[in-house]
């Protein structure tokens, strides 16, 4: 499980005063680990919470927690944005995930990217 602390800083980086991030370029490779990152976050969030949606994924804890944590480290190598700045893309491609009703889609690729990552 990815600790809420996780997930509570994620959200509250989207919120109003952080600090908004330049539109950084990053490779296709850190947009789908950012992505994952994100999901990851709310799989773990929901199943911690006894969200029956999220209970059919694998538990994530530690492994979804370390690869959130090497890809925000990894988009602040790679683009030079700050971590607050990465937390806030993290968040709102958790966002994008929830209104576009994506978890489930992104997962099984997800879960193949943790696994080939050898997290």
């Amino acid at each position: 499980m990815i600790q809420t602390a996780f997930l509570a800083a994620l959200l509250a980086a989207g919120t109003p005063g952080a600090a908004a991030a330049p539109a950084p370029q990053i490779s296709a490779e850190g947009q789908a680990a950012l992505r994952c990152s994100a999901a990851f976050a709310l799989v773990s969030y929901g199943q911690a919470h006894g969200e029956e949606s999220m209970l059919q994924w694998p538990d994530l804890d530690p492994r979804g927690r370390e690869f959130f944590v090497r890809t925000m480290a990894q988009l602040i190598d790679e683009t030079g944005l700050d971590r607050d700045q990465v937390a806030e893309l993290a968040s709102k491609e958790a966002q994008r995930l929830l209104d576009q009703n994506e978890v489930d889609k992104v997962m099984p690729s997800c879960l193949a990217m943790l696994d080939a990552s050898g997290i």
